[in-house]
């Protein structure tokens, strides 16, 4: 059996680093680990290919001697999987489907042959021995969550690790949390559940033995949700691991109480981890209550962000604007908020409704829902009728942008950042395009970008004041072209 394996394109967005990856001549920043964890799941004796069309393009050839094309996306990749699946058919080959877009909204892809939906841990095996049988339905599909201590290794090998910046893995699923804008529960459940120290291990092995010694970005989407594990098995088993050991940097996503457990901080940087992404949303009271965002409550965000950032751990924060309670001054507030607390990857989106999520069926029931979620959150879209009015909303969103991402705001932020980052050290490992991002930072953001005063003060004050942090700064400046390009569409298309 032929299978083909073919991960859709995704867009220009906030998370793409487009702009940015041509500076270190790569094409995307992670592998489609759901692709790449489902091919070790697949019979031992049938041929794989990986076409991940973000690097590679998907010729003729490829469709002519696949027996079935297996595709994977989430809702961002909506239309890029509309056009694969549109080829597909036209080749007349036969298609399977999974991962979050088709699980969330399957009946907008009628050409599909065959879904897989859910957690492939529970819905492929079934599918798998109905199709060698010769009566494979339609659609597979699970409301149970299952243990992931049986999930394979992804076979990295079907990837070119060469034309990605970082990888991903993933130590657990689920979340706890209740954030009514979040589909995460919907999909994977509020009982997180974990792999086992050892798949761990064996996953970064796998990965070591290939070369790898770039970043790993740990997808959880609280990695902090088992502390117990953390604290007892995997970050002491992480460090051990790293002993000897050249590169690897790690980052992932977590929830801010984080900052009230400074022993898991320190284990955490330990263990390699130097970036954290934290969901802020916002600075109002009112609006966190709202969205129930209740761990973000009765606390100083500003400085919970500040305590993990001087402890070793760039935090990059998600923020929202358009809640019930926001007012005409959330504009500013949320400004002045990233500027305080030196946050320079901030991501700031209007609020959307996902399909699934307590908002969608709350505006549902309020009719206030416009049109289809379009699964990038930081586009300048919103599919729900804001209170404060859409053309208001739109304006201050608009007047966010323009601030954070202006040159003068930009490296004020970064230099604040700067100033209060002390990482552990890591061997870092530097690639030949890693050293000649530097030539090309000076020429497209000192000598051509319109940032040029802004960039020399940062260079040469990081060069001299802070020049441990040197190679950050340079990769932070560079991050913020990428961004500007980003916000200027989004303003653009508002």
């Amino acid at each position: 059996m032929n299978i083909l394996l073919v991960y859709p394109e995704f867009p220009d967005t906030f998370w793409s680093f487009k702009h940015a990856l041509k500076f270190i001549h790569k094409k995307a920043s992670t592998p489609p680990l759901g692709l790449l964890t489902i091919a070790a799941m697949l019979p031992a004796d049938w041929n794989l290919q990986l076409v991940d069309l973000n690097v590679d393009s998907l010729n003729q050839k490829d469709l002519q001697k696949a027996d079935y094309v297996f595709i994977s996306a989430m809702t961002i990749q909506q239309d890029a999987a509309q056009s694969l699946i549109k080829r597909c058919k036209e080749a007349g080959i036969k298609i399977v489907a999974g991962g979050p877009l088709f699980t969330m909204e399957q009946e907008l892809f009628p050409e599909v042959d065959y879904f897989v939906l859910n957690e492939a841990e529970l819905t492929l095996p079934p599918f798998l021995k109905d199709l060698a049988a010769g009566c494979a339905q339609r659609i597979y599909r699970t409301t149970e969550f299952p243990d992931i201590h049986q999930t394979p290794v992804p076979i990295w090998q079907l990837a070119n690790l060469k034309q990605y910046s970082s990888v991903s893995i993933q130590f657990s699923r689920g979340c706890p949390y209740n954030c009514d804008f979040c589909n995460v529960t919907s999909l994977l459940g509020h009982q997180p559940r974990t792999k086992m120290t050892q798949q761990i291990m064996a996953e970064l092995d796998s990965l070591y033995a290939l070369g790898w010694r770039n970043g790993v970005f740990f997808v959880d989407d609280n990695f902090i949700c088992n502390k117990k594990q953390l604290k007892t098995e995997l970050l002491p088993a992480l460090i051990e691991w790293r002993k000897g050991k050249i590169g690897m940097r790690f980052n992932t996503e977590v929830s801010i109480n984080l900052a009230d457990d400074p022993e898991l901080v320190s284990l955490m940087t330990k263990a390699g981890f130097d970036t954290v992404f934290v969901g802020i949303e916002t600075p109002d009271d009112d609006s966190l209550a709202e969205c129930n965002k209740f761990q973000n409550r009765g606390r100083d965000l500003e400085q919970s962000v500040k305590l993990l950032q001087k402890s070793g751990l760039q935090v990059q924060g998600g923020f929202i604007v358009g809640f019930d309670h926001d007012t005409a001054t959330i504009f500013q507030k949320q400004v002045d908020f990233i500027q305080r607390s030196g946050i320079v990857t901030a991501m700031v989106g209007l609020l959307q409704a996902p399909p699934g999520t307590h908002l969608y069926d709350r505006l549902k029931q309020e009719k206030r829902l416009l049109s289809r979620f379009s699964g990038d959150n930081v586009d300048g879209s919103t599919n729900i009728m804001p209170k404060m009015g859409y053309d208001k909303l739109r304006q201050g969103y608009r007047e966010i942008l323009d601030q954070i991402y202006s040159p003068k705001f930009y490296y004020e932020r970064v230099r604040n950042f700067l100033q209060q980052y002390q990482p552990l050290r890591i061997r870092h490992h530097v690639e030949l395009q890693t050293i000649l991002a530097l030539g090309r930072s000076i020429y497209h953001l000192g000598i051509r970008g319109i940032e040029r005063v802004h960039y020399w003060k940062l260079f040469f004050w990081s060069l001299f004041r802070h020049p441990r942090l040197f190679p950050l700064a340079i990769t932070l400046s560079i991050y913020g072209y990428h961004f500007r390009h980003v916000a200027n569409a989004h303003v653009t298309m508002t």
